[in-house]
């Protein structure tokens, strides 16, 4: 089997499964209980808080554990909004967010607010200034994503908190979801930067674990209240056992990053090269700087993005369509769509989505399909 799909789950490290398992079988008490076992679980959940917290170079008050990337966003621009209402209704979001963004950002249209969406360029970047010519003074927040999760584009995370700098009032939140062990940590969570979504399962981590980065006295309000947990953010009794994966997770993916992001962009150049000798394939993400080494998002003109999926699964070889979370539905890349590309494009692309659990071997047979599935649809194409 061969899995290129790490952009939609990646396979959690065996040494966060073992951490799971003992934090789960042996410090099992809830971290709200005043007895021993509660007390210890304490211990386990700080120590799981601060570790995360220095290995992004924040404060541990600054992260707050959450069950994933789509609840953080949601919160995130659910809670700022509601945080903030009284000074403006007007927020910004680009073309190009994940779902779990754009949905938030309709239904708080839905609701009283009025949202903006930033257009995006034809290679797929937040264009500067026309996010600049929508900004006004009742604008409470501004949302972009740090790594575009169907084409792998590099947002100007850094550019867009320099013209920030001087709006205060303004909240800026970063999904940064697909950026960890991908590209250095300071040029998506820079000091501009007030809230940030991170969620464990993209990063080896196990699933239903994330966190979201809120700067220190800034301000939201909480989705869920109750017990008062996580220091009255977000009642509901903590994961502990998931919460100790993560972090443990988190400090291999980062340890293993200088090594592991020159592979894994070699060998997404290996593949790019092929791709770019055959003429009925539409090459969508870039193979430079700009964009994350671990996406890579093509097309074979005239034929629909699942049945190249479907080929390749009968080969034990897994990829996928665009976001995992909106493939089944059948929509084309909204990324695409929001290049410009024209629908039927769109509805070609498949993304491949790699790891440093990948090797040449794999890219190798990988190129050895691919030529097969390309001569099957000539008729086609």
């Amino acid at each position: 089997m061969i899995y290129f799909d790490n952009s939609a789950t990646t396979l959690p490290y065996p040494e966060a499964l073992k951490t799971y398992q003992e934090v789960a079988s042996k410090i099992y008490g809830n971290p709200s209980s005043l007895h021993n076992l509660g007390s210890k679980a304490t211990r386990i959940l700080e120590a799981s808080r601060q570790q995360i917290a220095d290995l992004l170079g924040v404060k541990n008050s600054e992260i707050i554990f959450t069950s994933g990337g789509t609840e953080s966003d949601n919160w995130a621009l659910k809670g700022i909004a509601f945080e903030k209402e009284r000074y403006g209704k007007h927020i910004i979001v680009s073309d190009i967010e994940h779902p779990a963004v754009k949905e938030s950002a309709k239904w708080l249209s839905q609701h009283g607010f009025e949202v903006s969406y930033a257009p995006v360029t034809a290679d797929g970047f937040v264009d500067l200034d026309q996010l600049a010519a929508l900004l006004r003074p009742d604008t409470i927040l501004v949302s972009i994503m740090a790594v575009n999760n169907e084409m792998g584009s590099i947002q100007p995370i850094k550019s867009i908190s320099r013209l920030l700098a001087d709006k205060p009032s303004i909240s800026f939140h970063v999904d940064a979801v697909q950026a960890i062990g991908k590209i250095p940590t300071e040029t998506y969570l820079t000091e501009r930067v007030d809230f940030a979504s991170f969620s464990g399962h993209k990063f080896h981590g196990v699933r239903g674990v994330g966190f979201l980065y809120k700067k220190e006295g800034k301000k939201l309000q909480p989705l869920l209240t109750g017990g008062g947990q996580e220091r009255d953010f977000r009642s509901t009794t903590e994961n502990v056992a998931g919460i100790a994966a993560t972090a443990k997770a988190l400090r291999l993916v980062i340890a293993k990053e200088s090594q592991a992001l020159p592979r894994i962009a070699q060998m997404k150049t290996v593949i790019y090269d092929e791709l770019v000798k055959h003429d009925d394939i539409m090459i969508f993400s870039g193979d430079d700087e700009r964009f994350a080494p671990n996406i890579l998002t093509f097309g074979i003109k005239g034929v629909r993005g699942e049945v190249v999926v479907h080929a390749f699964e009968e080969h034990e070889i897994y990829i996928s369509t665009t976001s995992a979370c909106s493939s089944k539905a059948g929509k084309p890349a909204g990324t695409l769509i929001a290049m410009g590309v024209p629908t039927k494009q769109a509805q070609s692309a498949v993304r491949i989505s790699l790891d440093d659990d990948n090797d040449m071997s794999q890219i190798e047979q990988f190129l050895t399909i691919f030529k097969q599935v390309y001569d099957k649809t000539k008729k086609v194409r």
